[in-house]
């Protein structure tokens, strides 16, 4: 079950009229604290993604299931997970503690910083130029005056650092 604080923020999210796959982020980032406190490890940084994905889903974010680049097992996932979203049925408790036990079995590194990193920079590295270029001129036209401005001091200071 999702933290209240983590349901309170993508609440806020989808208030704000943002993505569901902003709204998302706020489980994906509750997972890796998670992970990273102790609570339970993940065999990839690939899937401490998509357990806060499944819970997103299953809390009601309108999070579609990928259309491409992703298996049938996955797609299948996901739509089952907006189903229970929907329905509001509880995971049974034995099924629930196999899953955090087998778990706690799992590593905590593929939470790092460099390990995040390393998986963001695949990421980006699949999507074209175009995809990239379109994404930071939405986030420049959605993200307001202040944050914009915070935004370029932040990026004059980063360049400033490499001279």
């Amino acid at each position: 079950m999702p933290e209240q604080r983590t349901l309170r923020a993508a609440e806020e999210d989808r208030r704000e009229g943002k993505s569901p796959s902003t709204q998302a982020g706020e489980f994906v980032k509750e997972e890796i604290e998670h992970v990273r406190e102790g609570r339970h490890g993940v065999r990839s940084t690939k899937q401490a993604i998509a357990i806060g994905l499944s819970k997103a889903r299953r809390a009601g974010v309108e999070l579609p299931a990928p259309k491409k680049n992703v298996s049938k097992r996955v797609q299948k996932k996901a739509e089952q997970d907006l189903e229970a979203g929907a329905s509001h049925r509880r995971k049974s408790p034995r099924r629930a503690r196999a899953t955090e036990n087998a778990l706690k079995r799992e590593s905590r590194e593929p939470v790092s910083k460099s390990a995040l990193s390393k998986q963001a920079k695949k990421a980006a590295a699949k999507r074209s130029s175009g995809a990239r270029s379109a994404a930071a001129k939405k986030t420049a036209r959605t993200k307001g005056a202040s944050k914009r401005s915070a935004a370029a001091k932040k990026a004059a200071r980063t360049r400033a650092r490499k001279t």
